[in-house]
């Protein structure tokens, strides 16, 4: 019997049965912070898993977020993407090149339960931003249209 990975335990340890598919869909999660869609993890592994289907990675990817070993993130309307940095953070996705980056933003989390009606208890807080990344600004590129949130 094969010892026991890392990554294994991890999804152990958060009630994912590990299998090859599901190993490779969480490892490259952690390894491609890109926070990218189900479809892009799909095209970057399916040249080495030739059995997996798009189906297997949505279902993985939905169970891994099911369980807390991943999260979902929605920046645009009708675009899930998906991280495996499990802290808070923030995510800053740049109008210009599309690029997504994560960002600490301890102080903004604690202003908003700070900010929270009596009683209330926040269990999740996100925090998204939009706007133009360092090389984008610098090059000139001009942002895509925005919409305030």
């Amino acid at each position: 019997m094969a010892a026991q990975t890392d990554t294994d335990r991890f999804l152990c340890g958060h009630g994912v049965r590990p299998s090859l598919q599901r190993r490779a869909i969480f490892e490259f999660l952690v390894k491609n912070p890109v926070h990218p869609t189900a479809e892009e993890v799909y095209r970057a592994l399916s040249p080495q898993i030739r059995t997996l289907s798009r189906t297997t990675v949505y279902n993985t990817l939905r169970l891994l977020c099911e369980r807390g070993a991943a999260q979902m993130i929605t920046l645009e309307e009708n675009e899930m993407r998906f991280d495996a940095l499990l802290g808070e953070h923030g995510h800053f996705k740049c109008t210009a090149c599309g690029r997504i980056f994560d960002f600490a933003c301890n102080e903004a989390f604690a202003g908003v339960s700070a900010a929270l009606p009596e009683g209330f208890v926040a269990g999740q807080t996100q925090l998204y931003v939009r706007g133009l990344c360092k090389n984008c600004r610098e090059s000139g590129a001009a942002p895509a249209e925005t919409h305030a949130a």
